[in-house]
């Protein structure tokens, strides 16, 4: 098992007992399992995934940094992080709208154009988490059993 633990300035988000931790790195995605090696990466905005009790559960990050410590033991810190059923789905189709409308109009400001992907990538990945959730709820109340 691994300790898993993700922070974000306004609160603790995580912190349990886990089977293996996937998260979107500036290399490409990871998968941590036990007795990984040590290791300090950036967190990139994405989805992120850990397995408990054989259950895949997801959520939304923004992005932060990783340490993976040698004792099975992970901390994420990120700037957000979220659960899909966290998510405002109007809310985040709207802010990935204005991103996309703000790169389209800024091609020539390399800045605002850069802080403008960065933030449809967010948007992506809490759409994403979202609607993993409401499909993993929906099927999970079809079968009897609800799991979050």
């Amino acid at each position: 098992m691994i300790h898993l633990k993700i922070v974000t300035p306004e609160r603790v988000l995580l912190d349990e007992q886990v089977e293996s931790v996937t998260l979107p790195t500036d290399m490409g995605e990871i998968t941590v399992l036990p007795n990984h090696i040590p290791l300090i990466s950036n967190l990139k905005a994405g989805e992120l995934m850990y397995k408990k009790a054989g259950v895949e559960n997801f959520l939304a990050s923004s992005s932060g940094v990783i340490e993976v410590k040698g004792r099975n033991e992970i901390v994420v810190l990120a700037q957000t992080a979220e659960f899909g059923h966290e998510i405002d789905v109007n809310r985040a189709e709207q802010a990935r709208e204005r991103a996309r409308k703000l790169m389209a109009e800024s091609q020539t400001d390399e800045k605002i154009f850069t802080e403008a992907t960065a933030g449809l990538e967010r948007h992506l990945a809490r759409l994403k988490v979202a609607r993993k959730h409401r499909t993993h709820t929906h099927r999970n109340l079809e079968s009897g059993a609800l799991k979050e």
